[in-house]
């Protein structure tokens, strides 16, 4: 494997996805991100590519195109809010259905299509798929239930990959919780709805990009070498469960 490695970065272009191409960048990697929109400021040492993931030709064509590839993060995804039967004067249930199918495919079936486009050369590069998933799979998902079906998909879709593959190209899972991007206030509101949602947090604040990319270069990297099929938790340490603080009983001072 060349010493620069060639990294690829779905949605790499802001939040999450940015804070990973800039982490492998810092390493040293080549680092291409692809996306349907540039990112709004060029990313220091990350190439730019337009790709639609949602377009498999266009998928196997830019893989095809690559002189190698040594790691692929899977990073392209999201959601809006929408509640499961949330409809309009202008909608209907099968057109609903179809949203939410949008969003299945864009975070499931779209790092499925990239993975089996990028495949080959992984192989011959004995390399590295990093799925980003979130914590919207382990646990109810109101408001982005179809989000969350496709990211506890996708990482079942990592452990299948990672036992067909191995042991040419390793794949891993980042369970990603709730991380502080430019869009925190379409989730959370302003600062301070950011601040009461940090504060449900174990470590006190909400992740910011360059947690998820520091994980993500770690589960690339040689010192992960024995690690495949895993789902990494980067979650601050999750939640802190809500019957502690309904129960009357064992309260703190």
């Amino acid at each position: 494997m060349p010493d620069r490695r060639l990294v690829v970065v779905t949605g790499g272009t802001r939040g999450v996805g940015a804070g990973i191409a800039r982490a492998f960048a810092e390493t040293g990697d080549e680092v291409v991100v692809c996306a349907r929109r540039p990112p709004q400021a060029p990313l220091d040492g990350v190439e730019f590519a337009p790709l639609d993931l949602r377009d498999p030709p266009a998928v196997r064509a830019f893989f095809g195109g690559l002189p190698r590839l040594d790691v692929l993060v899977n990073n392209a995804g999201g959601a809006p809010y929408r509640l499961l039967v949330e409809t309009d004067a202008e909608t209907d249930a099968e057109t609903d259905a179809e949203r939410h199918a949008r969003v299945i495919g864009l975070n499931l079936v779209a790092p499925l299509t990239a993975s089996l486009a990028a495949y080959d050369r992984l192989k011959r590069a004995r390399g590295s798929i990093v799925m980003i998933g979130s914590v919207s799979g382990t646990r109810p998902s109101p408001g982005t239930a179809a989000y969350g079906a496709a990211k506890a998909g996708l990482e079942n879709l990592a452990r299948s990959m990672a036992v067909e593959w191995a042991p040419d190209v390793r794949v891993n899972t980042l369970v990603v919780g709730m991380v502080r991007t430019e869009l925190s206030r379409l989730h959370y509101g302003g600062e301070d709805g950011v601040e009461a949602v940090s504060r449900t947090v174990p470590l006190g604040r909400l992740a910011v990009p360059v947690d998820v990319g520091r994980a993500a270069v770690f589960l690339a990297s040689d010192a992960a070498a024995y690690i495949t099929g895993a789902a990494l938790l980067v979650h601050g340490g999750g939640e802190r469960p809500a019957f502690l603080d309904a129960a009357t009983v064992n309260m703190e001072e």
